[in-house]
């Protein structure tokens, strides 16, 4: 008995499963950050030699983290990432947030052509439109420098516009009206009223959006590639060689990148789930 219910054949074995997804969902997951942890600490012959689930000899080798981020020059990287990850967030967070805005709560001819045309550009492969990307960013003036790769990171796009309708639709017209009638004009009440209340909306979009700046690769690669303009995906690109590669190195670098990720997850995690969650069930 469980509680005032009998445990059925049929019911343990839904149970049952339902655990073993978790534990096998929770095993790929951890899987490769076990194999990242394991690495960062063994020696190059050690990594060679040894399985990948082989713990190392010694959990106190350091010099793999030391030459990571010295050699690996990551404190401009990590400031670098910090500058282009904190401009590109709040553009695109004002872009989306705005843009969700006005489809939400302004009816005009052509709005559904919008969100449409949102959709459509989100479907374009990003790799097609490189060349012409590149040529854009070259002739304004901006390649090498971190304004480009802003001003590509800064772009919105129709996961972050919807996660925002979702939570904006949430939001009573009542407030708008009623602010509308003490006089209040829209960028006042967008800033002053809705924006507040869009927290955990910002937050996921900061979450989602940040992590995909923070890992992005080929952007900065591409459009800066001056040595001080390094950003955190790319300071480790230079222990990677063409006869020799420092994988412990290179996993001890992954490493330390996690961390700053990590700590934010677990500081906004409740706004997370909140925007995630927002516009899923209507009052």
């Amino acid at each position: 008995m469980v509680g005032d219910k009998k445990l059925t054949p049929r019911s343990l074995s839904i149970k049952t499963i339902k655990y073993l997804s978790v534990l096998l969902a929770a095993l790929i997951t951890l899987l490769p950050l076990v194999v990242v942890f394991f690495g960062s600490f063994k020696t190059n012959k050690e990594l060679l030699t040894t399985n990948p689930l082989t713990p190392p000899k010694d959990f106190l080798n350091f010099s793999n983290y030391i030459k990571a981020f010295v050699d690996g020059n990551m404190v401009t990287g990590f400031s670098n990432t910090a500058i282009i990850l904190a401009i590109s967030l709040v553009l695109t967070v004002l872009t989306g947030s705005m843009t969700a805005y006005v489809l939400s709560r302004f009816k005009f001819r052509g709005s559904k052509m919008v969100r449409s045309l949102f959709l459509i550009a989100s479907l374009i492969p990003s790799i097609t439109m490189q060349i012409s990307t590149f040529q854009i960013i070259k002739g304004m003036g901006l390649y090498n420098t971190r304004a480009g790769v802003i001003l590509l990171f800064a772009g919105t796009d129709i996961i972050s516009i919807y996660i925002f309708l979702q939570f904006m639709n949430s939001i009573p017209r009542d407030l708008d009206e009623a602010a509308i009638i003490d006089g209040a004009s829209f960028p006042r009440i967008f800033f002053n009223i809705i924006m507040p209340l869009l927290k955990p909306a910002v937050a996921t979009v900061a979450v989602i959006k940040g992590v995909g700046f923070y890992n992005d690769f080929i952007t900065p690669n591409l459009y800066m590639k001056k040595t001080d303009l390094a950003v955190i995906s790319t300071a480790l690109y230079k222990f990677k060689g063409p006869y020799s590669t420092e994988w412990e190195v290179i996993l001890a670098g992954c490493a330390i990148t996690m961390i700053p990720t990590l700590i934010i997850f677990l500081l906004l995690q409740k706004w997370i789930y909140a925007g995630l969650t927002a516009g899923s069930v209507k009052g």
